[in-house]
């Protein structure tokens, strides 16, 4: 049976035509399907959700500028794209389980927020979304990464809530200690740390590779590569790619083996490797400072007559009736009389005493007009969230709030402590628990 009914030249023509013709088929096909793969490429399968090389060069690109800003050396690519991976791994698995309890965070929050980072890099909405373009970050991406990260914070308080309580017996423990350590002047620290974390039954060839892992990073610190750099490189706590910063700790938050250790540290020095149940850690002392525990705030003795806004009075009204009440406080009336028949805070049966007020006691605008009134003077009607008031300051004192604060001072760096370690340990379990694939390898 005759293939081509051709002479044999018309048939080769025919063949080679045949054959580029295939030929450039398949090379525009092969083309293509290679776009396809650079764009849906799949480099990890976390639990029901997938991370794409897309998603990874995004991440990449945000986490490379951010360090650039701060001066921080670059690891080298691919142990950047390893530690940013990881990174895209744990927040993946949390967004999972947040959505599986429904944290939800809406447009409105969204907005709120892109707003506030904006305003506090001094630049309009839109002169913020032309900074991130220029600094190639797609606006739709980075709206994205903020949603990710209220999120995120959202279930990690809702987590450190469930997991972490501070006892009145521990505050007490707390500030014994204090008082009796032979440093009265409290010493804190500024540090940040490179963690290489080991299972908590580890064996020997699990404790030997964690060695040898420490002593590899002690040598590149040694020979001078930046703190920050080599712990976005290696480290395995939640905050590599910040660098490691633990910000400032005192000697009651350090434990007592660390604490020595520190103690014969000077600023810019690292720690040789301490060893915890939680693996290995080296620790910079960034900083150093003493303490001052002794607050003297100015307090504030005053009274207000509100009136609140609702259904039934309009701003209108309500700002009406307090120039009324203001004006019969011009003519003599008492202030405490008129507080009771006509205040609608729950000091009104008091007549408006709200007591002595610290800094910080009442909304902003209500201090602001107090904080302008001497002893005796009564305000105009002010605005505030509540409504209207009327203040009048009675007295001032200055008063020791010492003890009051450092107990308020304790609680907040027990909790602080805790909840480092809790959700630390937290973010080692879901991960151990999670379905984790890794493709970054892969070639096509």
């Amino acid at each position: 049976m005759k293939l081509f009914n051709a002479t044999p030249s018309l048939a080769k023509l025919i063949i080679s035509t045949s054959l580029a013709m295939v030929s450039g088929l398949l090379s525009h096909n092969a083309y293509a399907l290679n776009n396809i793969l650079k764009l849906d490429r799949i480099v990890a399968i976390v639990d029901n959700h997938v991370i794409t090389e897309q998603e990874l060069d995004n991440k990449v690109l945000t986490v490379s500028n951010r360090l650039e800003k701060k001066g921080t050396k670059l690891p080298p690519e691919l142990v950047l794209r390893e530690q940013v991976l990881e990174r895209l791994i744990i927040d993946s698995i949390q967004l999972q389980l947040a959505e599986q309890i429904g944290i939800k965070v809406n447009e409105t929050q969204l907005d709120k927020t892109i707003a506030l980072i904006a305003k506090q890099n001094q630049l309009s909405l839109e002169e913020f979304k032309s900074a991130l373009e220029s600094d190639g970050i797609a606006y739709h991406q980075f709206r994205k990464d903020i949603r990710g990260e209220i999120t995120i914070s959202r279930l990690k308080n809702s987590e450190i809530n469930r997991r972490v309580n501070v006892s009145e017996g521990e505050v007490d423990n707390y500030l014994i200690t204090q008082e009796n350590s032979a440093d009265k002047k409290q010493e804190e620290f500024e540090l940040s740390y490179i963690l290489v974390r080991t299972p908590e039954e580890s064996t020997p060839e699990e404790l030997e590779k964690a060695h040898l892992k420490v002593e590899g990073i002690l040598s590149l610190l040694n020979k001078g590569e930046p703190f920050e750099q080599v712990s976005a490189s290696f480290s395995d706590a939640p905050n590599a790619l910040e660098g490691g910063n633990m910000g400032w700790r005192n000697s009651s938050q350090t434990p007592p083996a660390f604490l020595k250790v520190l103690k014969d540290l000077t600023v810019g020095e690292v720690s040789k490797p301490l060893r915890s149940p939680r693996g290995f850690y080296i620790i910079k002392v960034t900083n150093k400072r003493n303490a001052d525990f002794t607050l003297i705030v100015e307090q504030t003795d005053t009274r207000h007559i509100l009136i609140k806004l609702n259904e039934a009075v309009s701003e209108q009204e309500a700002k009406l009736k307090m120039d009324m009440l203001r004006e019969r406080l011009d003519n003599g009336e008492d202030f405490a009389e008129l507080a009771r028949q006509y205040s609608e805070d729950g000091s009104a049966n008091d007549g408006g005493k709200l007591g002595w007020v610290s800094p910080g006691d009442t909304v902003p605008e209500f201090e602001k007009a107090m904080n302008n009134l001497a002893p005796g003077q009564i305000s105009e009607p002010i605005r505030s969230p509540f409504g209207w008031h009327i203040i009048q300051v009675i007295e001032r004192r200055k008063q020791d709030m010492t003890a009051k604060a450092a107990r308020i001072k304790a609680r907040g760096e027990i909790h602080a402590r805790k909840a480092e370690e809790a959700y630390g340990d937290w973010l080692h379990e879901i991960r151990d628990s999670a379905f984790i694939e890794l493709r970054l390898e892969d070639t096509f």
